[in-house]
């Protein structure tokens, strides 16, 4: 386990699909979008693809985004 491992925060925004499902984005993290075929679904995949952005961004040395809130603020 990583030393300086820490819990972070993001807020997603689900969108329900017209043919069902739902699209997945999370406004702190510019260009994660992802899908689901269910609200389960897109909740895991959104969870995977959130560790996914922020070990890439770790792995090429750029700042990893403090999450926000809904209403726009940052998680302190």
């Amino acid at each position: 386990m990583p030393r300086n491992r820490k819990v972070l925060s993001y807020t997603a925004v689900f969108e329900p699909l017209e043919n069902g499902g739902y699209m997945v984005t999370v406004p702190a993290l510019p260009g994660l979008v992802t899908d689901g075929v269910d609200f389960e679904d897109a909740l895991a995949m959104a969870k995977d693809a959130i560790q996914g952005h922020l070990e890439a961004l770790a792995a090429i040395g750029e700042p990893i985004p403090v999450g926000v809130r809904p209403d726009g603020t940052a998680w302190a």
